[in-house]
């Protein structure tokens, strides 16, 4: 495990990737080939740059990084001018560095619809223009085309299924975009910044929520889905806004957020300690692959923004301090983001597993039980009647095999192991006769130490009742 800020990359297509974006807006950064460097013994595979920058494109040449390039918001009416002009600068920008940089993708603009509204008007045609090009160097099967948008594009954040796009573009923009995205099998890209919907909505929103730390959460009461954290709430409302459009199924990108280490005194719930639980938490979500109530188990990829502070940025000191790293290649905070925090003395991950405190009531292990088979999504299909995990047939038992598979799926995170102090991580393997016990670790043929270790009372099992309601729309304006 390299120390410091190491994310995982898998590649399979049924998988989720993480991977950073790297902005250029300071006056110490290491040069283009260092970044390459470090980013490959970061083992970081996916990269978004903003621009076509030609010492950036060609430093990443033959490392086999898949790169993002981007139109910024004020090139957009120029390029977007014509067939011709997309033409000429889809060869200038793309297949000079083809294939020896394996550009990936074509990022039009940023948050147009919000920011750049001048180019609103042309924005679909652009990308169309850009696609069109890639079509005819026979590219667009490797390099696809999309736009991020920021979160103020929806309307009606809570609860999640009523969310529908702003409606002054819903029809004139978003319908042909998400056209144009269906028919290039491409995907719709979000910016999400928890930091900004929190601080806005800080007199009705935890921060745990925010943080995806363990809460009450919210219930979506047309659909009966427990939300416990910003993120999930925001990309249902997404997928719920494209369903009014009649469209369902399209793949989502995170392609922007983060959460600052450092602000002004001015601004809310910037810390250090805030920057780093988002991010391990975030990262661990996307890479077990959890998805959303809505869509659960759906792989989402992400890009963490950003990889280093860049010290001329322009705004409030948190603007410049979004990164994972600082400009000397060291970390700001270090993030356990394989999200196994119980390791070997030497950096080896180690099996364990999670089961059920001896001696604790029926009816706690039950609700926890029921709690992790429900709402925590566990795949619980091996306790059914005929199943082998069913015997014996008893509550300690089968919340012993419930836990474990909800700690699993939770990248063996130490918080995922309390239930309300009902359950305890184990190094012994609880498997027996032909119902197993799985875990995220490869076994050895070794015995593992006969050690158990409980966890404070982190997790709280959500009431059946009662819980609580945002009161305000979720809505970044």
């Amino acid at each position: 495990m390299i120390v410091g800020f190491l994310i995982v990359f898998l590649a399979s297509s049924c998988s989720a990737f993480v991977g950073v974006n790297y902005g250029t807006d300071g006056d110490n950064l290491p040069t283009p080939q260092q970044v390459v460097d470090f980013l490959q013994r970061q083992q970081i595979s996916h990269v978004r740059i903003f621009d076509t920058d030609a010492g950036l494109l060609q430093a990443f040449a033959g490392s086999n990084i898949q790169v993002l390039v981007g139109i910024p918001n004020e090139e957009i009416l120029s390029v977007g001018k014509s067939n011709a002009s997309a033409v000429d600068w889809v060869k200038k920008n793309v297949m000079t560095y083809l294939p020896g940089t394996n550009i990936t993708g074509i990022v039009v603009g940023s948050q147009v619809l919000t920011d750049y509204s001048i180019a609103a008007a042309s924005l679909v045609s652009t990308m169309r223009y850009i696609h069109a090009a890639l079509v005819a160097a026979n590219l667009d099967d490797q390099v696809k085309v999309s736009t991020p948008h920021g979160t103020a594009v929806i309307q009606n954040w809570f609860p999640p299924s009523a969310a529908v796009f702003n409606q002054s573009y819903a029809e004139t923009v978003m319908r042909p975009m998400l056209d144009f995205l269906a028919d290039s099998s491409s995907y719709f890209m979000l910016n999400f910044y928890p930091l900004a919907i929190y601080a806005q909505n800080q007199q009705t929103m935890s921060i745990d929520f925010a943080l995806f730390r363990p809460n009450s959460g919210q219930i979506d009461s047309s659909t009966n889905l427990l939300y416990t954290n910003l993120f999930e709430t925001v990309i249902d409302g997404v997928y719920s806004a494209m369903a009014a459009l009649n469209f369902t199924g399209m793949p989502l990108v995170v392609s922007e957020t983060g959460w600052p280490s450092r602000g002004d005194p001015a601004e809310v719930a910037v810390s250090l300690d805030n920057a780093a639980t988002y991010a391990s938490n975030f990262v661990r979500h996307i890479l077990n692959n959890t998805g959303t109530p809505r869509r659960p188990g759906l792989a989402m990829n992400a890009y963490m923004y950003e990889l280093f502070n860049e010290d001329m940025r322009q705004g409030a000191t948190s603007e410049k301090n979004y990164g994972l790293f600082y400009p000397d290649q060291t970390p700001v905070y270090t993030v356990d983001l394989t999200g196994a925090s119980l390791a070997s003395g030497n950096g080896t991950r180690v099996p364990s597993w999670c089961i059920a405190k001896e001696g604790m009531s029926t009816s706690s292990l039950q609700a926890a039980l029921d709690y992790a088979c429900g709402q925590g999504r566990a795949d619980c299909s091996q306790l059914q009647p005929g199943q082998q995990c069913y015997f014996p047939d008893t509550v300690l038992d089968h919340a012993s095999y419930a836990f474990n598979k909800y700690y699993q799926k939770a990248m063996m995170a130490p918080e995922s192991c309390d239930f309300a102090g009902v359950a305890t991580v184990t190094f012994t393997d609880p498997s027996h006769g032909q119902c197993r016990f799985p875990t995220i670790v490869p076994q050895q043929n070794t015995t593992s130490p006969n050690v158990t270790r409980s966890f404070g009372q982190s997790f709280k099992i959500p009431p059946s009742t009662g819980l609580l309601f945002l009161s305000v729309a979720l809505f970044w304006s």
